[in-house]
């Protein structure tokens, strides 16, 4: 028996008519009459005296109603409840995103977004490494670079290009760097992925030449200590330009090979595959795609 079987011996009880709650029902009445004998039969009792000018329960029936209407109130009530909770930014949400981008950006932004949403709680897991969205009940997963996994939901947060940067005081000791291939006599800083370190520098020069330079590492580490060594001194890095707006900013970083743009490295806000995205993941993607606009 379904819940609309029980709506329809509710409809009924209270019409105390077929015809009536056939027209409430937008059917037609012997469909009704037919619907009500095969709940009777599945229940093995007789719910309704029927006579020629009314409708009217019986003991078992009436019995009966008080059930239909607990359950048929009890699962409207749920449904609401959850349309509720779904409209609400509340709840949990997890997100995982890499070392430099969490330190510098999301634990700002994160914590302000809680403070404007009191029963939201975030979890912010922090790391370089490319988790498993749906096994580690991750909501949204922060990533650098094309995707390949089609069977996720991702929103594009910014589009920015990689860039080469060292620190004013590495420069003054170190050799001329006019292309990509003067890396090859300089200390270069690479970032894991997937626990495998990000040799492959890919480059368009201003005349729409493509070019990649494979480098020989000196420092390998995540994004964060990367973008740290190079700060301090420690060589050349190849860092998406909004990881290093503020260095450049402020003079800690330069950029190099201005004419040279690095490969285009979107940042996406990934989400695991299904119908429904809840609101409260919904909208932390738009408030995070907004503040990754500012910078």
């Amino acid at each position: 028996m379904h819940l609309d079987d029980l709506s329809l011996f509710v409809r009924v009880a209270h019409a105390q008519s077929l015809s009536e709650a056939a027209r409430q029902l937008d059917q037609t009445p012997s469909s009704v009459s037919a619907r009500l004998k095969r709940i009777e039969e599945e229940l093995d009792v007789r719910l309704v005296e029927r006579t020629t000018r009314a409708l009217r329960l019986t003991p078992e029936g009436e019995r009966f109603l008080q059930t239909c209407e607990t359950m048929t109130v009890a699962w409207t009530r749920g449904q609401g409840l959850l349309r509720q909770d779904a409209r609400a930014v509340e709840g949990r949400i997890h997100i995982a995103a890499p070392t430099d981008t969490s330190v510098q950006f999301l634990a700002e932004w994160i914590g302000e977004y809680t403070r404007m949403h009191s029963r939201l709680v975030v979890t912010l897991r922090v790391g370089d490494r490319m988790h498993d969205l749906p096994r580690e009940a991750v909501d949204i997963a922060v990533r650098y670079g094309e995707l390949s996994d089609s069977s996720m939901v991702s929103r594009v947060l910014v589009r920015a290009h990689r860039v080469l940067v060292a620190s004013p005081e590495y420069l003054a000791r170190s050799g001329p760097l006019l292309c990509p291939a003067d890396l090859a006599n300089h200390r270069c800083l690479a970032w894991l992925t997937r626990d495998q370190p990000k040799v492959q520098w890919s480059f368009v020069s201003s005349d729409g030449a493509c070019g990649t330079a494979v480098v020989t590492p000196a420092l390998c580490a995540d994004s964060l200590l990367v973008r740290q060594w190079a700060v301090g001194g420690e060589g050349v890095a190849y860092k998406a330009d909004v990881d290093v707006a503020a260095d450049l900013r402020e003079g800690r970083l330069v950029r190099l090979l201005a004419k040279y743009e690095g490969e285009a490295v979107p940042i996406n806000a990934v989400m695991p595959s299904g119908r429904h995205v809840p609101t409260r993941v919904r909208a932390m993607v738009d408030y995070l795609a907004k503040r990754f606009a500012g910078l």
